[in-house]
């Protein structure tokens, strides 16, 4: 149970220049910085992750092997963005005829523009959709992975319901985002975060998008209250890996047989 002092929406998605914007109008906004900055997406993330991007995609989509090389599994990449973690997923699969294609879903236009270019002769469907209402029929997926776009999302508990609507029983989701370290990682995290990064992303493509980004991992719920909200949307069996001393992680969680 949610208790009475905190709120009942935790918000995700809020812009820079307006944090106090109405959901639809900070969806339409983050949306908009997103297209902005598509040209240069994959250039600052991998520079300004040290490369270190490459690696969680890579850590992660190893984890989801045994549902990956299934045939038959549906699986849905959200928030695909550029189409990385996409790639990532789809080296597991099977390349043999009739194994059913990965769905990449970003609200994106041109960041999923980008990501088809990539998709070029893979067995994958770009399908541009906002994460909380999803095209998709109830208990049609076997696994549903989010790379870095799951804290953009409006509501975090809407996100996460509709996660579980799209998923079969017995289905798995697999959250890959930045998290909040603490310590002396938190304090060096954050003059690099807070400072350092902002100024090379205005530098290089846009301020107020790489200003967001390290406030939109700073309002993300840190473990304890992520896997509080995974088990309340419910889920089972939820767990947290660290990645990279913390500063970003795997949640891990199961839809129930039973649902």
């Amino acid at each position: 149970m949610i208790s009475s002092d905190r709120p009942l929406i935790t918000a995700g998605a809020k812009p820079v220049h307006a944090p106090d914007a109405a959901p639809e109008v900070a969806a339409q906004s983050v949306q908009s910085m997103f297209d902005a900055i598509a040209n240069r997406y994959d250039l600052l993330n991998h520079l300004l992750s040290l490369g270190t991007d490459l690696y969680w995609w890579w850590r992660a989509a190893r984890k989801l092997r045994p549902i990956l090389r299934r045939p038959d599994a549906r699986v849905l990449d959200l928030c695909c963005g550029t189409g990385d973690m996409t790639l990532a997923l789809m080296r597991h699969r099977p390349s043999t005829v009739g194994t059913a294609p990965l769905l990449a879903v970003d609200f994106s236009h041109q960041m999923l523009s980008r990501g088809r270019d990539k998709f070029n002769r893979c067995n994958i469907i770009p399908i541009e959709a906002d994460a909380l209402h999803l095209p998709l029929p109830n208990g049609y997926l076997d696994v549903i992975s989010a790379a870095f776009g799951f804290r953009n999302l409006a509501s975090y508990e809407a996100g996460l319901a509709e996660l579980f609507r799209v998923l079969k029983p017995g289905g798995q989701i697999a959250i890959l985002e930045c998290n909040q370290p603490g310590g002396l990682v938190g304090l060096l995290y954050n003059l690099y975060f807070k400072r350092i990064l902002p100024r090379i992303g205005g530098l290089l493509s846009s301020r107020e998008a790489y200003t967001y980004l390290p406030t939109s991992v700073e309002r993300f719920p840190r473990p304890p209250r992520m896997l509080e909200l995974i088990r309340e949307a419910g889920f089972e069996t939820g767990s947290w890996t660290s990645y990279t001393f913390g500063v970003a992680g795997l949640y891990r969680a199961t839809k129930p047989l039973s649902s």
